[in-house]
């Protein structure tokens, strides 16, 4: 008889708990649900979106072409000038290219490489030089060039030369290399940083307009993942535009394969159109891409470079599926 009252009284009980932790979940859970949703409002995937389809951003720059066909447009040249000869030949190449598939262009070609691993890596045939050169290249082909700087005196040096100033990753906090960039008044590329999130590339752009220039660009090139390798989060590239400037994906240098043993840097060229397929499909307003005739004799980064002779029918790819993406 004991037993049993006993078993009664624990089911009473049982009965009781059950039924005020009933009433706790549905006050408490809601609340519990509701705050973090506040806090965090989910992003509006279908606006970020919606821009893809037409409202692609391109820098304002007075020779720039082609940009009324609705294409991303291209930044696209040798890793770093090697000859005359050499930055002509590839000019013409991609010049011919992009006329034929409506593609705005800029070409690309460093002066001078200053972060190399080994002290006997090439760096260049003399900043004077090479300068000259891309100038040489903007009025034959009357098209915007674009070189990468790296410290703060050079910026107004390149600036008489070139249309765009790049900022290489590693050195896109550089407070100093920023503004003296913005005050020339030229369209400043910032690469957003290896150990960078997106949404921290808002103060590289606040610099920049705080230096009274809103002529902006930013280029995700990958983020470390591990000591030897990179990786394209896609998640950033709708993350920089909603800062109103145009966002490029670097795919060839997003491929590299870095601090290998023999101090020369690696890639894997392979994955290209991958990479820039996807990027294409998420939306970049445009795409960066280091090509040479022959990457396995380029002085400098041929390892994640694009054969020049690859390079139309990629496009012509890219050029499909944005296309494509816009009929949706």
């Amino acid at each position: 008889m004991a037993g049993r009252n006993n078993r009664n009284l624990a089911r009473k009980t049982t009965s009781v708990v059950l039924k005020w932790m009933g009433t706790i979940c549905q006050r408490i859970v809601p609340i519990c649900v509701f705050i973090p949703l506040q806090l965090y409002p989910k992003p509006n995937i279908l606006t970020t979106f919606t821009s893809v389809k037409t409202d692609l951003m391109i820098p304002e720059i007075s020779k720039i072409k082609n940009t009324g066909s609705g294409n991303f447009f291209l930044m696209a040249g040798p890793c770093a000038i090697e000859s005359e000869q050499m930055a002509l030949e590839i000019a013409e190449r991609i010049v011919s290219i992009t006329d034929k598939l409506q593609i705005p262009y800029i070409f690309k070609g460093s002066y001078r490489k200053a972060n190399r691993s080994r002290i006997d890596s090439f760096s260049g045939i003399g900043d004077e030089k090479a300068l000259k050169i891309l100038k040489k290249v903007s009025e034959t082909f009357d098209i915007p060039v674009v070189t990468d700087i790296h410290s703060a005196p050079e910026a107004t040096m390149a600036a008489e030369f070139v249309d765009v100033l790049q900022i290489p990753a590693f050195l896109c906090r550089q407070t100093d290399i920023l503004v003296a960039a913005a005050e020339t008044g030229k369209v400043v590329n910032i690469k957003k940083g290896q150990f960078l999130s997106a949404t921290a590339m808002q103060f590289a752009v606040q610099k920049v307009i705080d230096s009274g220039n809103n002529n902006i660009v930013l280029t995700e090139r990958g983020t470390t993942f591990g000591y030897q390798d990179l990786v394209v989060d896609y998640r950033g590239i709708p993350e920089m535009r909603a800062m109103n400037v145009p966002v490029v994906l670097d795919i060839t240098h997003s491929l590299q394969q870095p601090n290998q043993v023999s101090g020369v840097t690696g890639g894997n060229p392979a994955l290209i159109e991958t990479i820039a397929r996807a990027g294409i499909a998420v939306g970049v307003d445009g795409i960066f891409i280091e090509t040479h005739p022959n990457p396995e004799a380029a002085k400098s980064d041929g390892a994640n470079m694009l054969k020049l002779d690859l390079l139309e029918n990629l496009l012509t790819r890219l050029v499909a599926i944005r296309q494509t993406i816009i009929q949706f």
